[in-house]
Order: structure tokens, then sequence, then C-alpha cells
């Protein structure tokens, strides 16, 4: 990826923590995920009182991507913070981390963490999820 697509994924990103539904911890984040067809999904967190529903904004673009007939990605960029202030990278949480594994090759998809569209750094989801569990352990 180029820096114009980082920044564009960046923007987009960033425009997701206006839909963010954070009453209980105030702390927003957005998503753009971006398949190999490059087409953009978007994604922001969703709590909820009972906190186990709560759904975080990776997964919410996962999900609408893949009810969609998407399955595969090449990238996602999150960007979040308290009151959608953005002054520390916010990485995925585990679970999030594993969806990208049923989905996502270890090796080539891009992370993308931001707090502006100068201020990113990329990651491969093997590099946060060294030893990740996916469909091929079952195979």
């Amino acid at each position: 990826m180029n820096k114009t697509q980082i920044q564009e994924m960046i923007d987009v990103a960033i425009k997701q923590l206006e839909y963010s539904y954070t009453p209980y911890s105030g702390f927003k984040v957005g998503a753009a995920l971006l398949t190999k067809s490059n087409r953009m999904y978007t994604g922001c967190n969703i709590e909820n009182a009972a906190y186990t529903p709560t759904n975080c904004a990776e997964r919410t673009a996962f999900f609408k991507a893949v009810s969609e007939g998407e399955r595969e990605f090449q990238a996602i960029c999150i960007v979040g913070g308290k009151d959608g202030i953005l002054t520390e990278y916010a990485a995925p949480c585990g679970v999030c981390r594993q969806v990208m594994m049923e989905f996502c090759n270890p090796d080539t998809f891009q992370i993308i963490l931001a707090t502006g569209r100068e201020q990113y750094d990329v990651f491969t989801l093997g590099e946060l999820l060294p030893k990740g569990f996916g469909p091929n352990n079952l195979a």
C-alpha cells in the first residue's frame, strides 16, 4: 500500500468516530477495512449496558463485509481515543485479532494504527498475533 492509500483509510476510519456509540466508556473507535478487490467497509464500536454484547469497530467492519460476501482482505486501519481524541494508537483486542486470523493471511494482512494522517505505523497480523490459531491449524 502506498502513503495515499493509507491516508485515505485513515480519513475514513476517523470519520467513523462520529458514529461510535460509547455512552459508558467514552472511548470511540473507528475502522476502515480494505478488501483485496479495493472495496472499503467501515465500522465503529457499539457499546451495550450489559457489556458483553459490545462490538468493536474492527469486528463491525469485518462482519459487514463478510455478510455481503467478502472473504479476502488486504488491510484495516484503526483509530480511537477517549471522547474521540486520538492521542495513542488503539490496537485491536484479542478477539478482533482472532477474527482477523479467520479471514486474513497473517504474513500479508496489514494493520494500520494511526493518530492522524501523518502519524501511523503499519504492522502485519502476524506481528500483532504471533503463533495465532486459524483455519490452517484445523487442516
